[in-house]
């Protein structure tokens, strides 16, 4: 699949969500804008400073009228432990089938102390409330970040 850019429909998606239901992006159409981060796994140091930046800031990004989904190929009990240790008041998807993450272009071969492997790479996507791709930010450093989205929220 080509990669996706920004200004066009984000594709859409229909997973398992730590609220119990399915969640679709067609759910928010018209409503509120997306912020849909990817992220490697449940409870590792770069995902939980990432999450907890999110949590920390949950406020004023609602109060900009957007919604947070954390997106990983992690089961929804993992999900859950994650979110009840450190209090996230969002929603994850679980991708286990990794469709979601293809689907993105995020599912990558990474390479870790010459090891090659298929992982998530780290990156979101702000998409409007006509389902459009608004914002991408790829290779995200966990820290700060919270404050970057905020900042394209409040700009844009």
């Amino acid at each position: 699949m080509a990669k996706l850019q920004e200004g066009v429909k984000a594709p859409e998606f229909k997973l398992p969500s730590s609220e119990g239901k399915e969640i679709s992006l067609k759910s928010f159409k018209g409503k509120k804008r997306v912020v849909l981060y990817f992220y490697p796994k449940d409870n590792t140091p770069g995902c939980t400073v990432q999450a907890c930046g999110f949590r920390d800031k949950i406020k004023p990004i609602e109060k900009l009228d957007a919604v947070i989904l954390g997106v990983s190929p992690d089961d929804l009990e993992k999900h859950e432990k994650f979110i009840n240790k450190f209090d996230l008041p969002f929603t994850l998807l679980s991708d286990e089938e990794k469709g979601m993450l293809k689907d993105y272009g995020v599912w990558v071969k990474k390479n870790m102390y010459g090891k090659e492997y298929m992982g998530v790479a780290r990156t979101t996507f702000i998409i409007g409330k006509d389902g459009k791709i608004e914002k991408i930010y790829e290779k995200v450093k966990p820290e700060g970040h919270n404050e970057e989205v905020i900042d394209f929220l409040k700009n844009n």
